[in-house]
């Protein structure tokens, strides 16, 4: 407890020191009046990241202290807040807790929440169709527990990672949730924690370890549930599961001071049921986030969104990010959309019904954390009275998830005739000054309201009376919150006043007066008024209560309108784009017939040209694709991705036709950047991208690979890429596409029969290069970057010169008849033909030495150089 230093700091001051002393770590707000005020360092930091002004308030016996402050309105908190909060800050608000009219001394004030990234519960500083997932991390002997919650909505939810690639799934895991902040135990290694914030969106945040406690935590989470076992919420044997949710509930209940009534269920998950898809492929596919401002312009879910809710968007993100493993599941949402596809009345007549509801996931979130207004509750009213109207338009419906709404989703009718009833049909948005209870609904309400009203119409009466006593017909009865109500006259005037007038104030160009009879009429309305205010508001709490007691069943039927708005807005997207019901099965195959990527054909002013493509694990597993920069390779395998994603959250996808056999991962290798702060070049980047694929897909898994090994050497690059090929082939088995400017890796369907050549066409006019973008089988001749490099402005002198040096390169690197003479000898062992062969059929050292002084030792990987070495060796025997 901080101390007043011998009266040399105020009373006021030492209630903020003491408040800040227990919240070091936080920028705290400080409630004085219509202000939110910051002292000493706190100031400093706020005035330069807020950039307002920095004063200074004198302090103590005599005044002489001068203590460093800034301030910003109440009414504006929380547009700076939410500054703050983007800026990596915390955030601790004191509030008055009592009235100042009413306070004998010092106003009584509390630290009322912790603001963090992870619990801003402000509608204006949330992405209204994005979860906003606190992440809490439990590890033990590299086995991890994981919770994620999200407090505007009141989901909590828990799963674990164990095995070999615990690390790995934890990973795809948080790229999936794309929290807003990770609280993680203060001993946790050095290196999982940079790990964890390597991507530098989440506010990594540290609580004491012995939080994490799974034993004392799951005591703590069966009382706050109020059972006897978690096994109702299937985590009853997740210990570290456990750990991660005890502390989670800790946390949350410490930033928001314990008001946690929305938060009433705990649910566990498996990460098993959903495709994997690390954070390298969700960006390089850009399915939520594009690379160049990571907005969601330009996006697969910018396509696919349609929803007319919050929650519908939040719920078709979450499916985006989670595709389905389950063949019955893909199925039966499969059949929604096909039927809702089909039906256009129905289509409407949803979409306008879901048109007018409004988020009842944050509006139970704000009113289980005791934060709803009077606004709130009526756009919750009005939202929770169109779920009659969702079931009357579904009631024909037969598909099961459509069927299901009507069957199963609460109408809520009592919470709605609760606050039909209770609260007024155009509130004001603050309980401040009342006017929010609705008539009819408190007897003492409404005698109060009406004696408030009465007394109103009395001061009117009275302005009339005293103008026809006075005779003075300017004379007015006004009220402001210094005198009261006062009489008011203009000094031409002064001289017909009465004699009981009792002078109270003195204008420029009028007095003021006060009479006994004005007073006691003041009395009357003020005090009917003041009480009519606070009971309004004891009304309003429990009004909110008896709303927070249903939440359970308010946020059922929020989770089902939202996977309903999800499903009608896939149905939607495939109607405006032309989409067909892709066949998914449990085979090996892949085959898309006339494919198209959903989102380029959206943004180009041209045609589409579609294309096809066919892969499975028998025939034609890996596709080494070629051809020119400009031409469409990059384009094509990211359209393939994103179609098999669409199949499996069970869209309608952009194509002809398409059979899909369920694929369990999806990995993207596409283009890397420098990693400076975690000490990685480009090409480490791209080889830790690499190594993951290869140490994690399966033969069920679709491999992306947009140029592997182009960060080093040309034939250190073509090198890897080589092995990387050849190890996808034998090894993993997995589905694959791989372009590629190594025009040397074509040669591996010579020697690998389940990897194909093909080819993205052009054709040549002059010295223009024409893009037809389709893919062809075969292999492309070349890759046309210096006709690319002119269209794209290299001075002349620089395109002839680059000619020049191609040639020569060409010359060296390739046989007279055009034959690689880096993959001279296959995987078997068989030569190939070679130039030197004829030097070698004269069995004599001065042909040895002729072959060696032909190649070009420093352009030669090892393996190659090796080989080499092994030929002219076997050629020396007799």
């Amino acid at each position: 407890m901080v101390k007043a230093n011998e009266g040399k700091t105020s009373p006021m001051m030492v209630q903020y020191q003491t408040i800040k002393a227990e919240n070091p770590d936080a920028l705290l707000l400080f409630r004085l009046g219509d202000f939110y005020e910051l002292f000493g360092e706190d100031a400093k930091e706020a005035s330069h990241l807020l950039e307002i002004t920095l004063t200074a308030r004198a302090s103590g016996e005599g005044r002489a202290n001068k203590i460093p402050m800034c301030g910003v309105p109440h009414h504006a908190a929380e547009t700076y807040i939410n500054r703050l909060l983007k800026m990596g800050r915390k955030v601790a608000v004191v509030e008055q807790v009592e009235d100042p009219k009413k306070a004998k001394g010092m106003v009584k004030r509390e630290l009322v929440r912790i603001i963090t990234p992870g619990t801003q519960l402000s509608p204006e500083c949330l992405n209204a169709k994005q979860n906003n997932y606190l992440v809490v991390l439990y590890a033990e002997n590299h086995q991890f527990g994981l919770a994620a919650a999200d407090l505007s909505t009141g989901e909590f939810i828990v799963t674990e990672f164990k095995g070999e690639k615990a690390r790995d799934d934890l990973m795809t895991e948080i790229s999936r949730l794309q929290p807003s902040e990770i609280v993680v135990p203060d001993d946790l290694g050095v290196q999982l924690k940079q790990m964890i914030s390597a991507d530098g969106n989440a506010y990594l945040t540290e609580l004491e370890s012995f939080r994490f406690d799974p034993v004392s935590g799951k005591i703590n989470l069966q009382e706050y549930f109020q059972v006897a076992s978690l096994d109702g919420f299937g985590c009853g044997d997740l210990t570290l599961a456990i750990g991660s949710a005890a502390a989670a509930l800790y946390y949350l209940t410490q930033t928001q001071r314990g008001t946690l009534k929305h938060m009433r269920n705990l649910s566990a998950y498996s990460v098993d049921v959903h495709m994997g898809m690390d954070n390298a492929t969700i960006r390089n596919l850009e399915l939520v986030r594009n690379t160049l401002d990571a907005t969601q312009k330009h996006t697969l879910l910018e396509v696919l969104d349609y929803t007319r809710t919050a929650m519908g968007g939040r719920k078709l993100r979450r499916w985006l990010l989670r595709p389905l493993l389950a063949l019955e599941e893909i199925q039966t949402r499969q059949s929604a959309v096909a039927e809702l596809s089909e039906t256009i009345k129905t289509r409407d007549d949803l979409a306008t019904v879901l048109g007018r509801m409004h988020d009842m996931e944050r509006l139970s979130g704000r009113i289980g954390a005791q934060t709803a207004n009077p606004r709130d509750v009526i756009a919750l009213g009005n939202t929770l009275s169109q779920l009659p109207e969702i079931k009357a338009v579904l009631r024909l419906c037969k598909s099961s998830l459509l069927s299901e709404v009507v069957t199963q989703m609460p109408e809520c009718s009592e919470i709605c005739a609760l606050i039909r009833q209770s609260v007024a049909e155009n509130p004001p948005p603050t309980i401040k000054d009342g006017g929010f209870i609705r008539d009819g609904y408190h007897a003492e309400v409404d005698v109060l309201r009406s004696l408030s009203r009465e007394g109103k119409h009395t001061i009117a009466t009275l302005q009339a009376q005293e103008r026809e006593k006075t005779g003075i017909n300017t004379l007015k009865v006004e009220y402001n919150n210094v005198f009261g109500y006062y009489i008011e006259v203009s000094k031409a005037n002064a001289q017909r006043v009465p004699e009981h007038y009792q002078r109270k104030q003195t204008l420029v160009n009028a007095e003021r007066y006060i009479t006994p009879e004005l007073k006691e009429y003041e009395q009357k309305v003020l005090g009917a008024q003041e009480k009519l205010v606070e009971l309004e508001k004891v009304l309003f709490i429990e009004i909110r209560e008896s709303i927070a007691k249903q939440i359970d069943t308010i946020l059922s039927a929020a989770r089902t309108v939202a996977g309903l708005d999800a499903l009608l807005s896939l149905a939607e997207c495939a109607v405006q784009n032309n989409y067909i019901r892709p066949q998914v099965g449990n085979d090996d195959s892949l085959k898309i017939i006339a494919g198209r990527h959903p989102v380029v054909e959206k943004l180009t002013g041209e045609k589409f040209i579609p294309n096809d493509v066919l892969l499975d694990n028998t025939t034609q597993q890996v596709i080494i694709i070629t051809g020119p920069n400009m031409a469409g390779k990059s384009t094509y395998l990211r359209q393939i991705g994103l179609i098999v994603i669409m199949a499996q959250i069970g869209s309608f996808v952009p194509a002809q036709s398409a059979q899909i056999g369920i694929i369990d991962r999806v990995f993207t290798r596409v283009g890397a950047a420098d990693n400076l702060a975690g000490g990685q070049s480009t090409f480490m980047v791209e080889m830790n991208e690499t190594a993951n694929i290869l140490n994690n897909a399966t033969k069920k898994s679709l491999v992306i690979l947009d140029e592997v090994g182009r960060g080093t050497s040309t034939f250190d690059g073509v090198s890897i890429a080589w092995a990387v090929a050849e190890h996808l082939h034998d090894r993993v088995g997995a589905k694959t596409l791989f372009a590629t400017h190594y025009y040397e890796l074509t040669e591996l369907a010579l020697s690998n029969s389940r990897i194909k050549n093909f080819n993205i066409a052009v054709r040549e006019w002059k010295e223009e290069i024409i893009f037809l973008r389709k893919i062809v089988e075969g292999s492309a001749d070349r890759s046309y970057g210096i006709q690319v490099a002119r269209l794209a402005g290299l001075p002349a002198e620089v395109i002839g010169r680059s000619k020049e040096v191609l040639l020569n390169l060409e010359k060296a690197n390739y046989t007279e008849t055009g034959k690689s003479r880096l993959a001279f000898h296959n995987q078997a062992g068989t030569e190939k033909e070679s130039p030197q062969g004829s030097l070698f059929e004269k069995n004599n050292y001065q042909a040895i030495i002729d072959a060696l002084r032909s190649i070009s030792p420093d352009r030669m990987t090892p393996l190659e150089s090796l080989n080499y070495l092994s030929q002219l060796h076997a050629k020396l025997k007799p």
